[in-house]
């Protein structure tokens, strides 16, 4: 039996960060979308950094090797090899980026810079500037600071060395003047208050974009009108800090003051990473480096002219829609009305929503139906990432305004969200909503929601089991499965959960739903040595499980020693994969691709083969340890035949995919799925097809009658 070997989750992440970037080279994929992936790529890289290579580095300045936890590798070294392969990967961004900009002005889109102006563009941005730009901007000159400025992580920067005019002074001796120039240096803030990008007026046919960067760059001489100097230049910097939350220990302080005062120290955090223009001159950078003390141990990144590349995600579309993929308009739920009453369907049988192929508007239609109906009593739901003026929100405080007993879970630390929660968190307590904020040790990541209403005197309960956030803004692009059930036995199920939430230290018996951290792991180990005693037993065995990450080394031993019974396994696994697939002795039974495309892939769905009586279940956990043992997860059986056939169906639509499926392989080379001889086949459009196909009934009803 070969050793048992596993590719570095770091490493692999990266890998699936490369296969966004894939997406923006690829000439297949619309202009404007090429520039969205250049856009999620930068913006995965900095939260990567903030996060991931934040944590290692704190292994390696603490003198932990990290090895047990990294999988045989140092810190230290792993820190080296990390920024490599990040400066090998900003390279071809911006290979990918000169090739874009290109194909644009071949379709008369212009991105210039401040040097590329009319004397007409030129006026504009003036104007532009003094009515815009000029009343939002700070500038701080920095040579007479006692204490240099913090500089935020989230922020682009302008360093900006000017050369004063030179002073003469003379020497009687040698009878002619010296001249001395002092150097002066200044950080200007990008504003995050204007877009980005600059739309400028269009010529004929032509249009034109401007970085805001350049439009600041082109005023430099308005800004310093006050200076005496003799040259200016300006080039972007930007650092990533530690985005690892200190909670505070002292008692007297609520959970929420902990978090938002975490949040603020946030942004001091230590640099892990600063990038700057290749262009800058060396003793403008050397005094940047210096005074904001970035030390070797640092990730010190050159990069091109324009930083902060995420805002890409929102460059403007200019009315080119033929430069963007086809906008499907999310279809019904066969079955399932938003006009009647959705509390009625349900009752009679369980639904099941695929967003964004199906309307997010039913998961909204549930709550609204909830807060205004007489017959409900209470709505108990959890939240960890939330759309800006959420519907979700607005619903839970309009239950509470009709009487009802609303409790709301809310996970102040949820990554990066952590602000907007808080601010939600204090719009609902003064709606009268109880909170409940967490558990210590344990983030709440599961997406779960139970109502209870009385019908003929009797408490009935209803309620949703999700994989994705209660978020429509994520919803219209997250691909994420969430179960309508009336089943009394699940729900009563979820409604223990949420008393492990209230008195946390009883460990709840669940008849049906697998809950983190106290039954996930052993239930998908028992679930695996099923399969594992069946192909012994010479039955049909397999698995297929989709997924975003694969990291948890036990759970990857057991699929291991599955492969080498017989078991065959399909993975989809759209990010980190610590797993190899395909080693003879090993793993020669496992297949394991991911699909990036248009949505972001992030439903878990987990089928096993069960001699034949398949058992699926959708869940809000991956299987990483986090996620198993250190976070409260909910994972689902399925119980009804048509839904369970539907996630089948899915999951084998997925598989079959020819055109955005990559390979995992331990060479980290994210090869495409060889198509061969067959026809085209992408996943994710077959998808939206097949939910199209499941209305041709419905539709043919609706028009007999």
């Amino acid at each position: 039996m070969s050793e048992n070997r596993y590719i570095d989750r770091e490493k692999s992440w990266l890998a699936f960060n490369a296969r966004v970037l894939q997406e923006a080279g690829d000439e297949t994929v619309p202009l404007l979308d090429r520039l969205r992936f250049l856009g999620i790529f930068s913006n995965n890289l900095d939260e990567f950094f903030r996060v991931r290579f934040a944590a290692i580095r704190r292994l390696s300045l603490d003198g932990i090797s990290g090895e047990k936890v990294l999988g045989g590798i140092s810190a230290k070294q792993l820190l080296k090899e990390i920024t490599q392969i990040v400066i090998q990967q900003q390279s071809e961004s911006l290979r990918i980026l000169s090739i874009i900009e290109k194909k644009l002005e071949a379709q008369n889109i212009y991105m210039i810079n401040e040097k590329e102006l009319s004397p007409e563009q030129g006026d504009y941005i003036r104007e532009f500037f003094i009515q815009k730009v000029s009343p939002a901007l700070v500038t701080i000159i920095l040579n007479d600071l006692a204490e240099f400025p913090l500089l935020r992580d989230t922020s682009g920067y302008l360093a900006v060395k000017f050369t004063m005019k030179g002073e003469k002074t003379n020497n009687s001796l040698l009878g002619f003047g010296k001249v001395k120039q002092e150097i002066r240096y200044a950080v200007i803030e990008m504003p995050k208050t204007i877009n980005r990008f600059v739309v400028l007026p269009a010529e004929g046919d032509k249009q034109y974009v401007m970085f805001l960067d350049d439009v600041i760059r082109y005023n430099l001489a308005s800004i310093f009108n006050i200076f005496d100097y003799e040259k200016v230049s300006a080039h972007m910097v930007k650092i990533t800090r530690d985005a690892q939350l200190e909670i505070d220990s002292d008692l007297s302080k609520s959970m929420l003051e902990k978090i938002a005062t975490s949040v603020k120290d946030r942004r001091i955090g230590e640099p892990v990473r600063f990038v700057y223009d290749q262009q800058i001159d060396k003793d403008t950078l050397k005094f940047f480096l210096s005074k904001m003390h970035i030390e070797s141990t640092d990730s010190i990144i050159p990069g091109g002219r324009y930083h902060n590349r995420r805002d890409y995600m929102d460059f403007p579309n200019l009315g080119r829609f033929d430069l963007l993929y086809q906008n499907n308009e999310p279809l019904a739920v066969p079955g399932l009305s938003l006009d009647g009453s959705i509390l009625e369907k349900i009752s009679q049988k369980d639904y099941l929503l695929n967003a964004p192929y199906q309307s997010f508007s039913y998961l909204i239609k549930f709550l609204r139906e909830a807060a205004l109906d007489p017959k409900v009593t209470t709505i108990k739901i959890t939240l960890y990432r939330l759309a800006k003026n959420s519907q979700i929100i607005s619903s839970l405080i309009n239950a509470a305004k009709n009487g009802k007993k609303v409790t709301v879970q809310i996970e102040l630390q949820a990554r990066f969200d952590e602000a907007s929660n808080i601010s939600y968190a204090e719009q609902m307590q003064t709606e009268g909503i109880n909170l409940i904020f967490g558990i210590k040790g344990l983030k709440v990541h599961s997406k779960i929601c139970v109502i209870e209403r009385i019908e003929d005197g009797k408490l009935k309960r209803y309620g949703l089991i999700s994989t994705g956030n209660f978020n429509e803004a994520t919803a219209r692009v997250y691909t994420d499965v969430t179960l309508f059930t009336c089943h009394q036995q699940i729900l009563k199920d979820i409604d223990k959960v949420f008393d492990f939430f209230d008195v946390n230290f009883r460990v709840h018996r669940y008849k049906h739903l697998i809950v983190s951290p106290h039954y996930t792991r052993n239930k998908f180990y028992k679930l695996i040595d099923r399969e594992i005693n069946n192909a012994i037993l010479g039955h049909d065995a397999y698995i297929k499980l989709k997924m975003n990450s694969l990291s948890d080394f036990a759970l990857v031993d057991k699929l291991y020693d599955a492969s080498r019974a017989g078991v065959k396994i399909q993975l989809q696994v759209r990010g980190i994969c610590s797993l190899i697939p395909g080693v003879p002795g090993m793993s020669e039974n496992i297949e394991a691709i991911s699909i990036v495309d248009n949505y972001l892939e992030h439903s878990r769905v987990y089928i096993f083969a069960n001699r034949g009586q398949p058992e699926v279940f959708i869940s809000s956990a991956d299987f990483m340890t986090r996620n198993l043992d250190g976070r409260v997860e909910v994972t689902c059986p399925i119980y009804a035949d048509d839904i369970k056939q539907e996630l089948i169906s899915n999951f084998n639509i997925g598989w079959k995919g020819n055109v955005k499926a990559r390979y995992h392989s331990e060479k980290l080379d994210n090869k495409y799925r060889v198509r061969g001889q067959n026809a085209i086949f992408r996943a994710q459009l077959e998808t939206y097809n097949y939910y199209k196909k499941l209305l041709l009934p419905q539709k043919a009803a609706s028009l007999q009658s």
